[in-house]
């Protein structure tokens, strides 16, 4: 079951980075949804590899197919199976690697737990398993629009020590869209692009933060004690290859503040009960309030670098590596869609199970 996310509206991914396909069932997705391969084509080309210099050059078109559950441009209310092909893999880039522990890589762990892995391009541990939970979540976030008014933005905050100051309720989605490392302030985008490009030609690599606002969603989603919204989604960040981290609302500053600094006060909105301020990121008790959900997402440098590294061999013994291939320095411009679609499995899931009570 490690390969299936969600409760009613659930997501198998399968598929191998340099395997002749990759992608995804969707199992309880209700029917009459309108639904078509383009709908979720926006999303996957906002993940795909080779779509500017400061990405992997990889060259994959990634297009979807759509193989079942969908008739006459409707869901069935049966399973979905969406299919993407390989087609750019260049699996002799690994060989001299296939007998190596890669620093920070699955390799070693896989082995410990199967006995056996695939060394071709990461095999399962590829973040080109997330094309699964892009094409599951472009259905989800159709969902959320079409039929709760929810609005999901993800953004980059942070490269390096390269930060924005962002504030969430300002960001539009074009803003966001408007460069290559998917950064809405343009100026402190521009720096990061210059940084990710010199890192890349000393051969390194970046890490950084995505932030994501969450609007519009209505109070009472989520569950109390262990069915927490905020714990679901920190298991969904989580879940992404390189992330390292996760903080809702004031987050990690809220160490730093008093109870009554920190504490959101009611007040009555012609009718509607709001907070003045957000510092609980929309969340309080595990179930939404109504207000932003705003949450943040830390991701590792990438772990395939190009300079020399120490290692051992599947017999234990030292050796020296060097990376090969074509990697991303950096992740986060295309884990963009991927903390997009992770959010909006997890909101569609709740907001079905709330239409149950």
């Amino acid at each position: 079951m490690s390969n299936t996310f969600g409760n009613l509206f659930r997501i198998t991914t399968w598929g191998e980075s340099h395997g002749d396909a990759i992608g995804v069932v969707v199992d309880g997705c209700p029917p009459l949804i309108p639904l078509s391969e383009e709908d979720i084509q926006l999303d996957l080309d906002r993940r795909k590899p080779g779509q500017s210099e400061i990405s992997t050059q990889r060259k994959e078109d990634d297009k979807v197919i759509i193989e079942s559950g969908v008739f006459e441009g409707k869901t069935l209310g049966t399973p979905i199976h969406l299919v993407v092909r390989n087609s750019d893999m260049k699996s002799k880039d690994y060989n001299h690697m296939k007998n190596l522990f890669r620093p920070s890589h699955a390799d070693y762990t896989y082995q410990a737990k199967y006995g056996i892995r695939n060394w071709k391009g990461g095999g399962r541990a590829s973040a080109r398993e997330t094309i699964g939970r892009v094409a599951g979540g472009a259905i989800a976030k159709k969902i959320l629009k079409d039929h709760f008014g929810i609005e999901i933005l993800s953004y980059v905050k942070q490269i390096y020590n390269i930060k924005a100051d962002i504030i969430p309720e300002h960001v539009v989605k074009s803003d966001i869209d408007s460069n290559i490392v998917r950064c809405p302030d343009k100026e402190i985008a521009e720096k990061m692009i210059d940084h990710i490009k010199l890192i890349r030609k000393n051969g390194d690599s970046l890490g950084g933060i995505i932030e994501a606002i969450v609007r519009n969603v209505p109070a009472g989603l989520g569950e109390p004690v262990f069915g927490k919204i905020d714990a679901e989604l920190a298991r969904a960040m989580l879940s992404l290859p390189a992330c390292k981290g996760f903080e809702i609302g004031s987050g990690f500053s809220s160490a730093n503040m008093t109870g009554s600094e920190h504490n959101d006060e009611f007040y009555n909105d012609n009718g509607i009960i709001r907070t003045k301020t957000n510092n609980s990121g929309g969340v309080q008790g595990g179930i939404s309030n109504g207000e932003n959900i705003i949450i943040r997402a830390a991701f590792k440098p990438t772990a395939t670098i190009m300079s020399s590294q120490k290692t051992v061999n599947d017999e234990g013994k030292p050796v020296e590596m060097q990376g090969r291939g074509r990697h991303d320095p950096c992740v986060l411009p295309r884990a963009v869609p991927l903390v997009d679609a992770m959010i909006a499995l997890v909101l569609v899931d709740y907001a079905l199970i709330q239409k149950t009570k």
